[in-house]
């Protein structure tokens, strides 16, 4: 992250982001074979940063909560746009 002026970036490299999408991928698969539905669950937990959404099956829950918000809403915005 760095700063200019009042303006904030945020600077994810290649090998951080490809380490959170596998772990998201982890933790969609983890959610999937428990029942849920995936993205609502993967979105209240960004929303509200509640680890609870988020399943402890295969380690989910701990996996999750190494990524940071932040760069997680930067990967999945630069996809979504990129796509």
């Amino acid at each position: 992250m760095s700063a200019d002026n009042n303006t904030i970036t945020f600077c994810v490299d290649k090998e951080r982001e490809a380490m959170i999408k596998r772990t998201l991928t982890e933790v969609y698969d983890s959610l999937t074979e428990k029942g849920y539905n995936p993205i609502n669950q993967i979105v209240g937990y960004i929303l509200s940063e509640d680890p609870t959404y988020i399943t402890n099956h295969n380690n989910a829950r701990t996996l999750i909560r190494k990524i940071d918000r932040d760069e997680l809403l930067q990967i999945l915005v630069k996809s979504y746009l990129n796509d």
